[in-house]
């Protein structure tokens, strides 16, 4: 996609008529008359921004072109063009439709009367399509905690909107939400200067994930929203494009697996390499563990076998060095009986009993189909944001079972919770946030005076 990163080349005379008309350019065409400016509209009150939704593809809805599209202001259609033989065009004279934004230059024009209008009473509008965020404004977003209200009326908190669920991409949308509130992440998305000039190789679609996840996380922070939610739907078309079909919309997926490929492919569009601080993936969520692993003897060897094999090299403990951007925490088996008065018993653990599995010292098993290993997980840097995933889901011959155990963990009573569910949002009391069965957590680091110094 590197088309869409570079600079405009100058225009060459015919170019205004390619533009009008969204066709290639020929030299037999008569020129389009030239588009002449003006101020004032008579068709600005025909202008309904309750149908105007930017969150789609920016293709026509009659030839589904991508070039040169335009968004009708009236009944939020869009359509390619705005020549005498355009879609555009054509719209206008038999709709009676007449204001128009050019989707890509976020120009606004009278059709058919081919003239720019220029009113800052639109500006809104295109501030909707494209939202933008100062540096300063980016710094005091933690401080703020006013609700914004959206032009249909309802009031919602920037950050904290709701994701339309188009058919089966609940899964995706947790992440978006979640790497959306993680303060450098979000800081470095709204600002688009940071990768705006980032020029990608020739044919590499990955940048277009980081387009549109940059654009996603504008949406969902805009204080200037028409509607109280956002729809992913130009998000997920670059997920389903850059994973080649891999992940879908609308087939169901595993959010762990998802936040796995996305985090790796967004480092690699940043142009990360394997050091620490080479993209903001990996500043952020990047740490270090010890894997300490040894192979054990067959089971069906005697106790002075199993003995002498232990001693020799290939059985001995190895040591290796590795980065991790999250940690899977494994849930104890929940019990399989009800209790004495024969009701449910509902399994719970502490979070810090889960995270015994990295301190260095408790060993896991794990079996391949030719021998056991047992290894020893100790974390020698924690990252700035720790994402943690809980295993709940074990597949089996038959279907994948879920394991119900709530995790109990410290919250913080004093802050503002929410729960999201697709485009729903709501207030939640901090003391019913462990009862939900978590499964993807992430955590900020907090650093005291001597760590910063």
């Amino acid at each position: 996609m590197s088309e869409i990163l570079e600079a405009p080349a100058k225009k060459p005379k015919l170019q205004e008529e390619d533009e009008q008309d969204g066709s290639e350019p020929s030299a037999l065409k008569k020129k389009t008359p030239e588009t002449k400016q003006a101020k004032e509209c008579p068709y600005l009150d025909t202008i309904n921004r309750h149908v105007l939704d930017f969150d789609f593809e920016k293709l026509c809805s009659v030839s589904l072109s991508r070039i040169n599209v335009y968004a009708c202001l009236v009944c939020g259609k869009y359509f390619q063009g705005r020549g005498l033989s355009t879609h555009a065009y054509t719209h206008s004279v038999s709709e009676g439709h007449h204001v128009f934004l050019n989707l890509q230059t976020l120009k606004f024009y009278c059709l058919p009367d081919q003239y720019e209008i220029i009113d800052s009473s639109l500006e809104d509008i295109k501030y909707v399509l494209n939202p933008t965020f100062e540096r300063s404004a980016i710094a005091r977003l933690d401080t703020q905690e006013s609700l914004s209200r959206a032009y249909d009326g309802s009031n919602y908190l920037p950050g904290t909107v709701g994701l339309n669920n188009i058919k089966a991409n609940d899964y995706c949308n947790v992440i978006f939400q979640a790497l959306s509130n993680v303060v450098p992440i979000r800081d470095y998305f709204l600002d688009e200067s940071n990768y705006s000039g980032m020029k990608p190789p020739p044919g590499d679609n990955m940048f277009l994930l980081v387009q549109r996840f940059g654009e996603l996380v504008r949406k969902l922070w805009n204080p200037r929203n028409f509607k109280a939610h956002v729809s992913p739907h130009e998000m997920l078309q670059a997920v389903v494009l850059c994973s080649k079909k891999r992940f879908q919309f609308t087939d169901q997926g595993d959010p762990v697996t998802f936040l796995s490929w996305f985090l790796n492919a967004l480092h690699m569009a940043l142009g990360g390499t394997k050091k620490r601080n080479s993209s903001i993936i990996y500043k952020a969520f990047q740490g270090r563990m010890r894997v300490y692993s040894r192979r054990m003897p067959p089971e069906d060897l005697t106790a002075e076998q199993k003995k002498e094999l232990l001693e020799t090299p290939e059985y001995q403990e190895t040591r290796e060095e590795m980065p991790f951007l999250y940690l899977t925490a494994d849930l104890p088996a929940p019990p399989l009986f009800r209790d004495e008065l024969k009701e449910n018993i509902i399994p719970q653990v502490s979070l810090f009993t889960l995270l015994n599995k990295f301190n260095g010292k408790e060993e896991k098993e794990y079996k391949t189909y030719k021998e056991e290993i047992v290894k020893r997980f100790e974390l020698t840097r924690l990252p700035p944001y720790l994402i943690l995933c809980i295993k709940r889901f074990t597949k089996n011959t038959f279907f994948v079972e879920k394991n119900p155990t709530i995790v109990n963990f410290p919250i913080k009573g004093t802050g503002r919770w929410y729960e999201l569910q697709d485009l729903h949002v709501r207030d939640i009391l901090p003391q019913m946030i462990t009862l939900t069965e978590s499964y993807i957590q992430i955590y900020e680091l907090r650093q005291t005076p001597a760590d910063k110094s």
